[in-house]
């Protein structure tokens, strides 16, 4: 295995987004029978999706839970077809990440760095490679996500 110098780190999970045509079962086990907190609520039209945020743990070692569901069940992006719907990863420095990865074959999804659900900067790795950018996520979104300094902070103390 070669060492890579990157100019950026993954902390760790920052979330995991789980869909289903409907949010009542998935409510049912995630806050009913394993007990996590229902922290918020989030909708956009644009990102065809009604969901519940979810939390365990505690501090900066916080990971969300987001429960989905499709606003239109006819409309994309379909945030139920793929059941496990994304994994969201902590980023210390999220521009010099999306700039080393795709200078390096990293391909995308569209939109850029934007604002996320919880207000932090994030950005989405694709899931599907492509002759322009060779390396993507294998079938998997992954979205990455500006960590705040007290979580930089937080895993610094540990690493």
């Amino acid at each position: 295995m070669t060492t890579v110098n990157r100019p950026f780190k993954v902390l760790g999970i920052q979330q995991i987004a789980i869909g289903a045509t409907s949010k009542t079962r998935l409510q049912k086990l995630w806050v009913e029978m394993l007990g996590l907190e229902l922290t918020g609520t989030f909708q956009s039209e644009r990102e065809n999706v009604d969901e519940d945020i979810c939390a365990m743990g505690v501090g900066p070692f916080k990971v969300e839970v987001d429960l989905m569901q499709p606003m239109d069940i006819d409309k994309k992006p379909a945030v139920h077809a793929t059941p496990l719907n994304h994994v969201g990863l902590w980023i210390d420095d999220l521009p010099k990440a999306v700039d080393w990865l795709t200078a390096h074959g990293v391909r995308f999804a569209p939109g850029g760095i934007r604002k996320g659900a919880a207000g932090l900067d994030i950005c989405f790795l694709h899931p599907k490679a492509n002759d322009e950018f060779p390396i993507a996520g294998e079938g998997v979104l992954i979205e990455m996500v500006q960590a705040p300094p007290e979580v930089v902070a937080a895993f610094a103390k540990i690493s």
